[in-house]
């Protein structure tokens, strides 16, 4: 596609008028909990989320999910050669360590990598109901960094007895069989997601041209819940989690000689718990949370161990909130946690403790604010004060409604276990050696405005700007070990998203983002692209089984570590739906249609086209 073309397809989302529609559009009246971690009505929260739903992640299919995330405003993803190879999910430019993601209350981050992040490209879409991604510093509620939060729910559990059976098959020798199922009463209830994925994938790097094999990915995902109404007012819940993954890469090294290989493979594992007992009453509300993530991977080469590590993250909170008006409500919480870090050279753990407390206010019924503090204690580097203020203001107009918000945060990330353990450890030298790492810090700000109709039609637009001071990075010069930067790394920019029903029984959404990213000494953060936009076109009417999605995928002026730049790219999807009988369901897709040939980092290839075709029975 060429320039003209995609600055085309973006104009197109702001002229487009609206047409009518039976349906009256609830877009502000959704229940969203990311923001303050209670249900809030998204006309009264200041902050960015966008909210992707169950009939979306059906309808766009992808095996893994970080392929459906990254269709949101400001998400972009960067992948190391195909299905379960090395990923970076960054929000508004942020490293995908900066961001904290969630399944069910559980924190999945990987406390045995270099950074504590989470691990995106072991996550599969199967058995995913809602995905609320909440953008910027969130020190507040989460004590997360600049990226925001990434929060998932499964498939809940309900009265009956119901759920679907799938099997997918389709090019490079992938197949997928996935189980939902879940039932209960209104006492007891229960939910089981089962997804087995298997790729032959292929050749990830470019420069593999010895043996220049195929580099598979195998998942077997089983994700569990339950609960027990003790009371209308109180309930207990359990949610299992447990996921093994097994992959083939490209560029590694022999654990003898050292020599350079291209027969590489890796394991991961990861089994995580969550207990939770939650009381409901008039004005009060209380949850006590105890979480558990064990994360263990291990490196071979030549079909020979190498490199093994493994770390845990234990987790005990309280959330609370107290509405002794509706013009008021307080939330409050503490959470406490521990990690822990073993690679057979270093065996370290560090606790954090953390208190908040915010204030929610509204006026009338147009002006809603927050405004709220954290202090954290961390083992190694003391107290930290986080903060947040939101507002949200409506102005009927017309039949719709214009909505003004504005958000201020701040946040902050510690140092990893790793990152202090490799500068002090033989590995290390100067200038690293030795160097006492500081936490890194960080504020963002966020002023939008949305038009609402009362047809259907959303157009938002949000201008953001947040730093991070003093970035920790590893020496890619000299390769001493891990560094810190005396200024602010930036990140600015716009995101325009718009949902317009057409004629026909059509929708069309799309966003763009428009991302300026410099690190502290003025140059261009890698990989991020400055534009990114996103646009999809579905056709389901209600006098046919077949339901149509085509959807554009575009990236351009992104940078390599030496500033050069990586060629732009535009990726086309195609997916269908064809109801069979009652309760029995064909799908399939075709990803990247017109066989784009381009790279999100240099040397390491993507899909070209690729059909999938699968059998789907819900019951």
């Amino acid at each position: 596609m060429k320039p003209h073309a995609l600055a085309s397809a973006v104009a197109l989302l702001t002229t487009l008028p609206a047409w009518s529609a039976d349906q009256n559009t609830q877009t502000l009246e959704e229940i969203v909990i990311s923001s303050s971690r209670i249900a809030m009505p998204l006309r009264e929260v200041g902050t960015s989320i966008s909210v992707i739903d169950a009939g979306e992640i059906r309808a766009r299919g992808f095996h893994s999910l970080q392929d459906i995330l990254r269709s949101q405003p400001s998400v972009a993803v960067s992948n190391n050669g195909g299905p379960g190879k090395v990923s970076s999910l960054r929000i508004r430019g942020e490293e995908a360590y900066r961001t904290r993601m969630l399944i069910d209350g559980i924190d999945i981050s990987d406390t045995s990598a270099p950074q504590v992040g989470p691990r995106v490209e072991q996550l599969l879409s199967s058995g995913v109901q809602r995905v609320e991604i909440l953008r910027g510093p969130q020190g507040l509620m989460y004590g997360a960094d600049a990226g925001g939060v990434v929060n998932i729910s499964t498939r809940a559990p309900g009265e009956g007895f119901g759920g679907d059976l799938s099997a997918e098959t389709g090019r490079y020798g992938s197949r997928q069989l996935a189980a939902n199922i879940g039932g209960g009463s209104a006492t007891l209830d229960g939910a089981l997601s089962l997804a087995d994925y298997r790729s032959d994938g292929f050749n990830s790097r470019i420069t593999d041209t010895t043996p220049a094999d195929d580099d598979g990915y195998d998942n077997t995902t089983v994700h569990a819940r339950g609960g027990w109404n003790v009371s209308e007012q109180l309930r207990l819940e359990l949610v299992a989690r447990d996921v093994d993954g097994e992959n083939a890469y490209d560029s590694c090294f022999t654990n003898d000689t050292f020599a350079p290989s291209n027969r590489c493979s890796d394991s991961f594992s990861q089994q995580s718990w969550r207990a939770a007992a939650s009381f409901r009453g008039e004005q009060l509300q209380h949850e006590l949370a105890y979480s558990y993530n064990k994360t263990e991977r291990q490196y071979f080469t030549e079909g020979l161990p190498g490199f093994g590590t493994e770390g845990t993250l234990d987790r005990v909170s309280y959330l609370g909130s107290y509405a002794p008006a509706d013009s008021l409500q307080l939330v409050y919480g503490v959470d406490h946690e521990e990690q822990t870090l073993d690679d057979g050279t270093f065996d370290t753990e560090r606790d954090q403790t953390g208190v908040y407390l915010e204030y929610q206010g509204r006026i009338g019924d147009k002006l809603y604010f927050t405004a709220g503090g954290r202090y954290d204690d961390n083992e190694d580097f003391g107290s930290h004060d986080s903060y947040r203020v939101s507002a949200a203001y409506l102005v009927p107009v017309g039949a719709g409604e214009l909505k003004f918000k504005g958000a201020w945060s701040t946040g902050f990330r510690a140092p990893s276990l790793y990152e202090i353990a490799y500068n002090n450890s033989f590995f290390a030298f100067p200038p690293a050696a030795g160097t006492m790492l500081q936490e890194e810090r960080s504020e963002g700000l966020d002023l939008g405005v949305g038009w609402y109709g009362p047809t259907g039609l959303v157009l938002e637009a949000i201008l953001f700007e947040q730093t991070v001071e003093q970035e920790i990075y590893f020496d890619l010069v000299g390769y001493s070990g891990y560094l810190q930067g005396s200024g602010d790394s930036d990140s600015s920019g716009v995101e325009l998203i718009a949902e317009l029903p057409l004629p026909l029984q059509l929708s069309l959404q799309g966003n763009y983002t428009y991302n300026d990213t410099d690190t502290a000494a003025g140059g261009h953060r890698v990989y991020r692209p400055r534009h990114l936009a996103n646009v999809g076109l579905q056709w389901q009417a209600l006098s046919t089984p077949l339901a149509l999605g085509l959807h554009l995928r575009a990236s351009r002026d992104a940078r390599e570590s030496d500033g050069s730049a990586i060629d732009s790219y535009e990726v086309l999807d195609l997916n269908a739906r064809y109801t069979l009988a009652a309760g029995f369901e064909v799908y399939g897709r075709i990803e990247n249609l017109l066989d784009e040939d381009y790279q999100e980092i240099p040397t390491y290839r993507t899909s070209a086209r690729a059909a999938y075709a699968g059998l789907r029975y819900s019951f």
